[in-house]
């Protein structure tokens, strides 16, 4: 394992009180208020049990490692929850991220772009950076996440193109404002443990789909050597009528699935290959893996790929 970076951590910036910059005089009234109430209640306490543990914190502890040049998001555990290479911020690091982005193959740049889990914003900033007819959205339920994006992973702050939303991503896609708006929607919603989605239900796998527009897709990170990942893929078959595909696992587990909403697709894979090959030369993402992986993930090797 990497050494872990020593630096301030995410949730001391995220969680700071706002009044910490208050006059030395009120913190000292305060101070003096407080030894005044220990003093007369040290008596009653002398024989109150001790609490041995800390309070558990709401969230998992974030934290970061380098190595080889690229910079890592964990939640506390080894398990990798975003990358960075240093020398280019705005690059997909990962292959299965670069997976998340496997819609392109099929629809046109959308107006809205939203991405469910923040973690290190690779895709965000992705987006935003060479997308630019999108709104780009990001929902991410932990503020410290946030403020490590923009800290140790270059996000930029919210314009008129980029908003991180800080809510969980249960009540965004139950959000009737949010049905039918959104183009591209990337699903990447896990915990410290990193063995599945925290968010796995038929009922938000349908929110999800009524989020988006009537041809819309989205891709869901899932980890394929797990028993979560079954369960993911009836809950979503489910709830996008049978319509999903996941491509083969790259590395580490990681396997993306990709549900269609919308009219049925017949597309010829020598269109696909047109499709990648653009893909590739103007954001320099593999698109040619993504179809391959659809051909092994399919049988439908031949012809047109549909679903």
């Amino acid at each position: 394992m990497t050494k872990l970076i020593k630096r301030a951590s995410a949730e001391a910036r995220a969680f700071r009180n706002k009044d910490a910059d208050a006059g030395d005089h009120t913190l000292n009234k305060q101070k003096a208020v407080r030894t005044k109430k220990r003093a007369l209640h040290d008596d009653d306490l002398h024989d109150a049990p001790q609490i041995e543990a800390p309070r558990k914190p709401r969230f998992a502890p974030v934290t970061f490692s380098e190595e080889g040049g690229v910079r890592f998001l964990h939640f506390g555990t080894e398990w990798v929850q975003g990358a960075m290479r240093l020398r280019k911020p705005d690059h997909v690091e990962l292959e299965y991220a670069q997976q998340m982005m496997a819609w392109l193959l099929f629809i046109e740049t959308p107006k809205r772009i939203v991405q469910l889990g923040l973690g290190a914003a690779a895709l965000t900033k992705f987006a935003y950076r060479f997308l630019k007819r999108a709104k780009v959205e990001a929902v991410e339920v932990n503020p410290a996440v946030v403020v490590a994006a923009r800290t140790m992973f270059e996000l930029p702050h919210d314009d008129a193109r980029l908003t991180v939303h800080e809510m969980d991503a249960w009540d965004f896609v139950n959000d009737r404002a949010n049905h039918g708006t959104i183009g591209a929607l990337q699903i990447d919603v896990y915990d410290a443990t990193a063995r599945g989605p925290v968010l796995d239900s038929v009922g938000f796998y349908r929110a999800v789909r009524a989020c988006l527009t009537e041809a819309g897709v989205v891709t869901i990170n899932l980890f394929g050597d797990h028993p979560s990942f079954v369960r993911n893929m009836k809950r979503l078959n489910e709830a996008f009528d049978g319509r999903v595909v996941a491509l083969p696992e790259v590395h580490d587990g990681n396997r993306i699935a990709i549900a269609f909403s919308g009219p049925a697709l017949d597309v010829p894979f020598t269109a696909l290959q047109v499709r990648a090959k653009l893909i590739e030369t103007e954001l320099g993402l593999p698109a040619r893996k993504w179809i391959k992986g659809l051909q092994e993930s399919t049988g439908q090797k031949d012809g047109s790929f549909s679903i």
